[in-house]
């Protein structure tokens, strides 16, 4: 996620609420629609190009693709009748009959395979088209200039039947037919891909509730579909995705009434959450993850002299004493690049001592990257002031400068949008907040968007041939612990060279308000917004 995803879970997956609205209050007319918070969605919403939180909450609820994700992390057929495979290569797909977009037009194996192939062609430039490339032809359409226009790993046989062959068996990829670039587009989407993503015409369990449904950087309505056939159907009359400019406001208008999900409970309110909402508060952990990133060209932060300085940075973060003091404890220290909740999850992977606060060695090290050029300058931390991140970006800044004994300083950029842009462009010029919130439930998931050499979504511009070869191993495995122990030698690669640095696993606090029920909170910390019910 979406990573970002959580879409990428990319993803990124991140923690934000994006909007140009008075800090004060929003008042949505709630009516029969139930309010959530949101963020302005910093792409057109179309599939492939969404890696962001904002707009993959809303991607999610306009699209369904061959599997869905549970709350519970789960997995479960949707558009798909069934996927049959032997050996995790080669795959014959069928559709259930009776699909339709929410224009009326059907879905087609043709929605599938036209979709997938939009995603993955260099020209469209597409933020998760790595996400195609276990697809026989994937290197053809990436080209540059592109030698074909279309993957020939996929071949439809008739309307509702087609076949995917991967270039080597993928032990994710039936998982990862349930994440938003595999999901199906219309006809009319490739007519002008530009406008269809302001206006998308989707097949998942809510449709837009009419032209002027997205009211940028305020909010996003959303009715139920009624053509959707899968196997989320809403509870509700409809969903107001609110863009807020401020966390705190969007917690006021909770405690006002005037919002019904928050999914982030701010820090200033956590003393007090449990108090305001009794037993409305919710708290779990959950698969999400917050870094601090850097990118080439940052002076001081290149080659060995780099490495150093990020393991000395590292080592200078006191995570338990800031996770314990602003976010009491529902943000736990980071052990490696993925999630405690997820399969295979191990919190003692050979060089994740790096992680560990110790004063001694990161002046050690620090000093290291002096000999080879002294320090100049201040080491800046951008963040997003939209996001409820500036008391713990200080708080990170002050045990550097008070263990390293340099200047380190938060560097708020006033939206999301703004900040991933520059991060994005290649042009941010100093360390940023990062992180990934799962987009489906594998650590391949977290790891593949960020830091790939090829992906579209490595924000850090981190290649690395060794880590990509571990990667593509363990997608190839045969049974799922031999992919973990894989995926454990990867993150040991990461963990040395140290791209971004893991800060926090969250443990997600969240509220909501007394005229829903039953709100629960996913495996990424997403509200499961189809089952929530007005009382």
């Amino acid at each position: 996620m979406r990573g970002a995803s959580w879409r990428a879970i990319v993803l990124v997956l991140v923690l934000a609420a994006v909007a140009v609205l008075p800090a004060c209050t929003v008042t949505p007319a709630l009516g029969d629609s139930i309010a959530v918070n949101g963020s302005e969605p910093q792409n057109p919403l179309v599939p492939s190009n969404t890696n962001e939180n904002g707009g993959g909450r809303i991607v999610d609820r306009l699209f369904a693709g061959l599997r869905r994700i549970a709350a519970d992390g789960t997995l479960h057929d949707e558009v798909a009748e069934s996927i049959e495979t032997t050996d995790q290569q080669h795959y014959r797909i069928r559709l259930k009959p009776g699909w339709t977009f929410s224009d009326g037009s059907p879905v087609t194996a043709h929605s599938f395979v036209d979709a997938w192939n939009y995603g993955a062609l260099v020209t469209n430039a597409q933020l998760q088209s790595y996400t195609f490339e276990p697809i026989v032809g994937f290197a053809d359409v990436q080209a540059d200039p592109p030698r074909a226009q279309t993957m020939s790993g996929l071949r439809v046989l008739d309307d509702l039947t087609f076949t995917v062959d991967l270039v080597a068996p993928t032990i994710d990829f039936r998982t990862r037919l349930a994440y938003a670039p595999y999901y199906p587009l219309p006809e009319a989407a490739f007519v002008d891909m530009a406008a269809f993503g302001q206006h998308p015409i989707g097949n998942g369990p809510y449709r837009f509730a009419g032209p002027d449904a997205w009211q940028h950087d305020v909010k996003l309505d959303l009715v139920p579909n009624e053509s959707y056939r899968g196997g989320r159907p809403p509870r509700n009359k409809g969903l107001t995705f609110v863009f807020y400019s401020d966390i705190d406001a969007a917690y006021a208008d909770l405690l006002a009434g005037n919002l019904d999900v928050l999914d982030s409970v701010p820090t200033s309110a956590l003393t007090v959450v449990h108090a305001d909402l009794g037993d409305r508060a919710v708290a779990a952990a959950t698969a999400k993850n917050q870094w601090i990133g850097f990118q080439p060209g940052l002076p001081h932060f290149a080659g060995a002299e780099g490495r150093l300085r990020r393991h000395a940075i590292s080592r200078a973060i006191d995570r338990q004493a800031i996770g314990d003091k602003i976010f009491r404890g529902t943000r736990a220290p980071a052990r490696d690049y993925t999630s405690s909740v997820l399969p295979g999850f191990d919190a003692d992977l050979p060089g994740s001592e790096v992680l560990e606060f110790d004063p001694v060695q990161a002046r050690r090290l620090w000093a290291q990257a002096n000999e080879i050029s002294p320090w100049s300058g201040r080491f800046e931390i951008a963040y997003n002031a939209d996001g409820d991140h500036q008391s713990w970006i200080d708080a990170v800044a002050n045990s550097i400068e008070n263990t390293l004994g340099i200047e380190a300083v938060g560097a708020a950029y006033p939206t999301f949008k703004q900040l991933r842009d520059q991060i994005t462009s290649g042009t941010v010029g100093k360390a940023f907040r990062s992180g990934w919130q799962g987009d489906y439930p594998t650590m391949l998931q977290f790891l593949e968007p960020s830091f790939l050499g090829h992906s579209e979504t490595n924000d850090f511009d981190y290649h690395n041939p060794g880590f990509d070869a571990l990667i593509a191993a363990a997608e190839a495995a045969a049974t799922e612990p031999e992919s973990w122990a894989l995926v454990a030698r990867a993150q040991t690669v990461l963990l040395y060279d140290l791209p971004a640095i893991p800060i926090f696993d969250y443990v997600n606090s969240s509220g909501f308000s007394d005229r829903v029920r039953g709100v629960t909170f996913g495996w990424n910390g997403m509200a499961d917004f189809e089952n929530l019910e007005l009382i």
